[in-house]
């Protein structure tokens, strides 16, 4: 069964935080403190307009979910995403099926481009989709991202034209 994209809603949240928190705690793809709370990741992650929250429900469960925003001031017609898949149903295709929705939102929403400005080099599925829907890497930040395992890794600055 396909996922349904849609936007989150705020009894979302503890349906949310598991992945949330088993990604940030495992630290090796998203630049969160491997610490925090449901509470202040709930602030971080639920943030109101202008940013915008989805998630992918399949069967009632909650299997990834997006979180779509702008830069500020005068580069607020460049968007930036987040996109978190839970590990447990991973390789499925979910991710590409997010980051196609939150895509096609920011076009819906007038942004000229979409701007991924911390993709640790070393998490390879992200940078291998992210590559195949027609992103560049712009520069690579060296020994940037601090990974649990690898040690200092670099961080990719990627580009789309909406």
């Amino acid at each position: 069964m396909a996922p349904i994209i849609r936007d989150a809603r705020t009894e979302d949240w503890p349906r949310i935080w598991p992945f949330w928190h088993w990604i940030a705690a495992a630290g090796e793809t998203i630049a969160w403190d491997p610490d925090t709370e449901s509470e202040q990741a709930e602030r971080i992650w639920m943030a109101q307009p202008p940013v915008r929250v989805f998630v992918a429900e399949e069967g009632g469960r909650i299997v990834g979910s997006a979180q779509l925003r702008p830069n500020y001031g005068p580069i607020s017609r460049v968007a930036n995403a987040t996109f978190l898949v839970d590990p447990e149903c991973g390789g499925r295709g979910l991710g590409r099926r997010l980051a196609q929705h939150v895509l096609d939102a920011a076009r819906g929403h007038g942004y000229r481009a979409m701007v991924f400005n911390a993709v640790v080099e070393t998490n390879v599925g992200a940078v291998h989709l992210y590559h195949s829907m027609g992103f560049r890497t712009l520069a690579t930040v060296p020994r940037a991202f601090d990974h649990p395992r690898l040690g200092p890794v670099g961080m990719h600055v990627m580009h789309l034209e909406l």
